[in-house]
């Protein structure tokens, strides 16, 4: 894992996300290591870059991101 900055790593998921999930547990575990290092409770996503921006793919994202241990908001 690298040191990543938070928004870094969320924009490396939303790369992943374009690219049919590839790589994806990877920037998970990557998010997660720099929310630990930055103090950071709940990771934010814009609603607009998702692929599935409605209520049943942001549930699908929460529930997934929840079982890596990363909490999920969406703005």
């Amino acid at each position: 894992m690298s040191d990543l900055t938070v928004p870094q790593a969320i924009e490396a998921i939303y790369t992943s996300i374009r690219n049919d999930n590839e790589e994806l547990d990877l920037h998970i575990a990557n998010l997660k290591a720099a929310m630990a290092r930055e103090g950071v409770k709940v990771a934010e996503f814009e609603n607009a870059k998702l692929a599935q921006p409605n209520r049943q793919g942001r549930k699908l994202m929460q529930s997934y991101f929840r079982k890596k241990g990363v909490a999920v908001d969406f703005v």
